[in-house]
């Protein structure tokens, strides 16, 4: 790997492989959404699919398609590809755990690593909100919708909770800080110094979280989260902290937002 080693030339090639990786994180991603959003508002009614438990339903369907398309079609999809083109079989890599950043079981330091990414995402992101407050177009105060209503008790507010604070940072650190850092990494890894390696993939996949959250505001907010759970796999070589930072994170909005009611 080496940061001090010279390269010839670069291969450009490879810019187009990190963008289509890119943009099929973001299309699967907002495309199943929006698919599964309009075919239960269809099957089921706007009020029906409006209840704790369908959006529970919806976010947890969308999150194991997405996750589907992302991971498990392009290696065959490159496989038959690659197969039809030289007429003869080819093994294209599945991906792995290892991969995925899923090494092993989280461990005590990555326990003790989420609260202090929460800590330090939280930081980053009070910063960078601060500069982009400087421009007019920019509303710190936008609320974002998380799908459930605030006027929630009980059941409603437990499957809510599961939901936001266990299902999505899992889903979402597998798809962006597991799989699509994780290819990047390796996509770019010998073509740039290693160094210049891990700034730029923690940039494309940060920028990227914030894109998919199709909100100026919370895409800011989470672009600092996804620095942090990128810097976090970088030293643990698992993606465990940084789904902990993201629990975390999930879990003290939940708090603010349904239980003491701030918006």
């Amino acid at each position: 790997m080496g940061g001090k080693k010279k390269i010839a030339q670069f291969d450009w090639s490879v810019v187009g492989k990190v963008f289509l990786m890119c943009l099929w994180v973001a299309v699967s991603v907002i495309a199943v959404q929006f698919a599964i959003g309009f075919l239960m508002i269809w099957m089921l009614g706007v009020d029906r699919f409006t209840q704790p438990v369908w959006t529970a339903v919806y976010s947890a369907v969308s999150y194991v398609l997405a996750m589907a398309l992302i991971i498990w079609v392009p290696p065959r999809v490159i496989s038959r590809t690659s197969k039809k083109a030289s007429s003869k079989k080819v093994v294209v890599k599945k991906t792995s755990r290892e991969d995925l950043g899923l090494t092993g079981w989280p461990t005590w330091t990555d326990v003790g690593l989420g609260p202090v990414g929460f800590i330090a995402s939280t930081l980053l992101a009070a910063g960078l909100i601060y500069i982009f407050t400087l421009f007019p177009w920019f509303n710190a105060e936008e609320v974002q919708d998380v799908g459930f209503s605030v006027y929630m008790s009980g059941g409603d507010r437990v499957i809510a909770f599961f939901t936001l604070v266990v299902v999505a940072p899992i889903a979402e650190e597998i798809i962006f800080r597991g799989w699509l850092y994780g290819k990047i990494r390796v996509t770019l890894h010998d073509k740039i110094p290693e160094q210049y390696n891990i700034v730029l993939s923690i940039l494309i996949v940060s920028v990227l979280f914030g894109a998919v959250h199709l909100q100026w505001n919370v895409g800011v907010n989470v672009f600092a989260l996804s620095v942090v759970a990128c810097a976090l796999r970088e030293v643990t070589g698992t993606i465990y902290a940084g789904i902990l930072a993201h629990m975390v994170k999930n879990g003290v909005a939940f708090y603010l937002l349904y239980v003491l009611g701030v918006g």
